[in-house]
């Protein structure tokens, strides 16, 4: 009787965790991460190993600023001269004032942010734009504010733009005799509405010496000779209007009065000199009889 034998034959499918290993190595994301961040990670570690000696480590900095020397100091990139344009000899003097530069530098040490920032702080610059030309020129192109007006304050008179901003103190008035005259407290606030009244005053501008803002809520009108036209604080345009009509049509700014008050639309007064009162009372009284 034959005996039958067994042999046993090695399995040759691969276990599950080969498998699965096998499949994840074939996976893009981690054959490019092995592709890549393989020789990556050993470039840092031998950059870490090598930086970790201080004499390489102080070489390797010492060159690379030898290097920035190398090219910051190249012709192309040498400042040699400052162009301020867009603006007055006085401006410009202030600028250079604010921007003590010492050429020649290079561009590299140059800030054209905080340049343009100290040049905006300058009152009588409105914007500016900043930047290095062709050739080494440091160019600085100024829009200036437009001064509307003088504001009289107890250090003297300042140049004050549309919105109230100072641009700087004139020494008389007699340096900007064009502009509106205005003081008192909270006028360069309410600019826009001061130049309105200006408008609506021009037939008669030639009495007219400033505007003065009483208790920050409505206008005088100050003329020539220290008349008074006191304005209400709602529609003042419209009672100045009435006002103009009066000077131009029986020459009441020419009379003997001290002030027109429309503070009081409805029941305007006109305050008379001393002399002219009492010429007014002897009128008045020898028209009613009751005179000497």
């Amino acid at each position: 009787m034959s005996s039958i034998g067994f042999s046993s034959h090695r399995d040759p499918s691969p276990s599950r965790w080969s498998y699965r290993w096998q499949r994840w190595m074939l996976t893009p994301g981690v054959r490019q991460a092995l592709r890549i961040g393989g020789p990556l990670a050993l470039i840092g570690v031998i950059g870490t190993v090598w930086f970790a000696d201080d004499q390489r480590r102080e070489m390797f900095f010492a060159g690379l600023a030898e290097v920035r020397s190398s090219i910051e100091s190249r012709p192309e990139f040498t400042v040699t001269a400052m162009a301020i344009d867009g603006t007055s000899p006085e401006v410009a003097a202030a600028i250079r004032a604010v921007l003590p530069l010492d050429f020649p530098m290079t561009s590299f040490d140059l800030d054209l942010v905080a340049l343009r920032d100290a040049v905006l702080r300058i009152g009588a610059v409105a914007d500016a734009t900043v930047r290095v030309k062709s050739g080494g020129i440091l160019e600085i192109h100024v829009t200036p504010r437009v001064p509307v007006a003088l504001w009289r304050q107890d250090d003297g008179l300042h140049l004050v733009d549309r919105v109230g901003t100072d641009m700087g103190v004139v020494a008389t008035r007699a340096d900007r005799p064009d502009l509106l005259l205005v003081a008192g407290d909270g006028a360069k606030e309410v600019l826009g509405e001061a130049m309105s009244i200006m408008d609506a005053a021009r037939p008669i501008s030639g009495h007219l010496r400033g505007l003065v803002r009483m208790g920050d809520r409505r206008w005088d009108l100050v003329l020539e000779r220290g008349q008074r036209i006191m304005l209400p604080q709602d529609q003042p345009i419209a009672a100045l209007q009435r006002v103009v009509l009066m000077a131009q049509t029986q020459d009441l700014l020419d009379r003997d009065i001290v002030a027109v008050d429309m503070r009081n639309p409805d029941r305007p007064t006109i305050r008379l000199t001393g002399g002219a009162a009492a010429e007014m009372r002897q009128i008045n009284a020898a028209v009613s009889g009751t005179g000497n």
